[in-house]
């Protein structure tokens, strides 16, 4: 038994239970235990159905695997792991580690250097101080040699880049998701149209807000709510409104590699002026910067609420929970659209990345085998069974090309299936048929799924910066309470322009200093 086995068993008590393999190195796709039927377990497919989507006279490659558990951990020997591995050819051994332990578990593996054939990293300083390290593979010069993989935009690899160079294989997410979600029948009844520019946007929100939008004759309602985590992360509103403008993401780079930040553009400017008149005219809800993201979630579900910004699927799962309350509310999603058409702000594209340690692959040749694995994963056959299940269980199709949950179907993938699709290689809408939906819900697949066409990236996003990794979360937060002093008129411009000056002094012009040094290392 090698050194990942016997830690991997010797931890098994912390992180979870493992699924071993057994009868490795079997020339076969069958266990020695087989899988057991129990009542209410998923049946397995036809040898047909489960056959290998490529044959090969290669036997099964011996594949050790860490990923996050997502719910509970699934049975050794399940139907739908081993179906895996027979569309893939391997015999796979997956640790399950809890979410809550897994960056610590990970960084014990990086530290020690005992890692699997797999491993699933999310990136930051430890990841990218583990690659320059050159403890894994340099996998972009291949990628070209997988038909599924080399079918990705290439924006998912950009995203994962150390110094340019791929490392790793994404677990794809779309990057263009972004949309806002609003109360169609309230638009309707005020005979308003979708906002395009600023001053549509204040009419439309204060119309939703003043103008008893929901007919009951109190002044209740609020065009846009807002949470205390209103301007972090991929999902900030100011961001995600400003690039809608015609602004940035995050960062803007010129001829001369010089970074400016979002918040010194003139369309960012304009998104926080507004969301500062909508406070003083109270617009929007005086309690934003206090308000938890549940609390806003209530207002939307009991009808307080006109637009949302989310992301397109969530336009159903709001009609969902509306309907509750008032089965006459009429919710419908719309792109990100201003006066340059759809822009939608970038998010990074993954949740996290594979990377393929050398200390467990020692040779290119099976580091290619592994890579094969990750490629074979988005094959009609085995996306078909991450994405949708298994044919006569989970899904079945449709008249018109189409897969649907049939029965309790859908609840049976996500105990079955869910598990393996959040941790492996698919992509919605790659080599897997649509699958049928109430209305808004397939209108808000396919938004996501288009997205990536509109999409607006950051470019510094990969770069490098000892500031950012020192400081980052200090700056961050010091513009974000100036965004939302600025917002409540707690500052006036003077006050916001001496914000800014501090972020400066605080490490905002070494980021960017260290951003132009990054930036023009690549360009070389």
């Amino acid at each position: 038994m090698g050194k990942w086995k016997k830690r991997a068993l010797v931890s098994s008590a912390m992180a979870g239970t493992m699924l071993v393999s057994v009868a490795c190195g079997s020339s076969g796709g069958s266990t020695d235990n087989g899988a057991k039927e129990t009542a209410g377990a998923t049946k397995a497919p036809s040898a047909a159905s489960a056959a290998p989507a490529t044959a090969t006279a290669q036997a099964p490659l011996n594949l050790t695997i860490a990923i996050s558990q997502v719910g509970d951990i699934p049975a050794k020997g399940n139907v739908v792991e081993q179906t895996i591995e027979k569309l893939t050819n391997t015999k796979l051994d997956i640790q399950w580690i809890p979410s809550t332990a897994y960056n610590d578990k990970i960084n014990v593996m990086l530290a020690s250097n005992e890692m699997p054939k797999l491993l699933r990293v999310v990136q930051g300083p430890t990841v990218v101080n583990a690659i320059e390290s050159q403890l894994f593979w340099e996998v972009g010069p291949h990628l070209k040699d997988y038909k599924n993989l080399s079918a990705q935009n290439p924006q998912f690899f950009q995203n994962i880049a150390v110094e340019g160079k791929i490392y790793g294989v994404p677990l794809y997410r779309n990057m263009g998701r972004g949309a806002y979600v609003y109360r169609k029948d309230w638009m309707d009844a005020l005979n308003l149209q979708l906002p395009k520019t600023m001053d549509d946007w204040y009419n439309v929100v204060k119309a939703l807000t003043l103008n008893d939008p929901d007919k009951n004759g109190k002044n209740d309602t609020y065009g846009i709510v807002l949470n205390k985590k209103y301007n972090e992360g991929v999902a900030s509103w100011l961001t995600r409104f400003a690039v809608m403008m015609g602004g940035v993401n995050k960062w803007s780079v010129d001829k001369d590699n010089n970074f400016t930040p979002e918040h010194e553009t003139k369309e960012f400017m304009d998104v926080l002026n507004l969301f500062r008149k909508l406070y003083a005219e109270k617009l929007i809800n005086q309690d934003f910067a206090v308000l938890d993201a549940t609390e806003q979630e209530k207002l939307f579900d009991t009808g307080r609420a006109g637009i949302r910004f989310a992301v397109a699927t969530n336009g159903k799962s709001q009609q969902d929970r509306l309907s509750k309350t008032n089965p006459a509310a009429v919710v419908d999603v719309a792109s990100f659209e201003g006066p340059q058409g759809i822009r939608i702000s970038s998010e990074a594209g993954n949740n996290g990345f594979f990377v393929i340690p050398k200390s467990s692959v020692k040779t290119e040749a099976e580091m290619k085998r592994v890579l094969g694995f990750l490629d074979a994963l988005m094959e009609p056959a085995a996306s078909t069974l991450l994405l949708r299940g298994i044919e006569g269980t989970h899904f079945g199709n449709t008249a018109d090309g189409r897969t649907e949950f049939i029965g309790d179907g859908f609840n049976i993938f996500q105990r079955e299936v869910k598990p393996y699709r959040d941790n492996l290689t698919v992509l919605e809408g790659y080599n897997v048929k649509p699958l049928k939906d109430v209305p808004i819900g397939e209108k808000g697949t396919k938004m996501e799924s288009d997205g990536i066409k509109y999409i607006v990236s950051n470019p510094a996003l990969t770069l490098k910066s000892a500031t950012l990794s020192e400081r980052g979360q200090e700056l961050d937060q010091l513009l974000m309470d100036a965004e939302t002093k600025y917002i409540m008129g707690k500052i006036d411009e003077a006050g916001w322009k001496e914000e800014i000056s501090k972020w400066k002094k605080n490490g905002g012009d070494k980021l960017m200093a260290e951003y132009k040094e990054s930036y023009a290392k690549l360009k070389k």
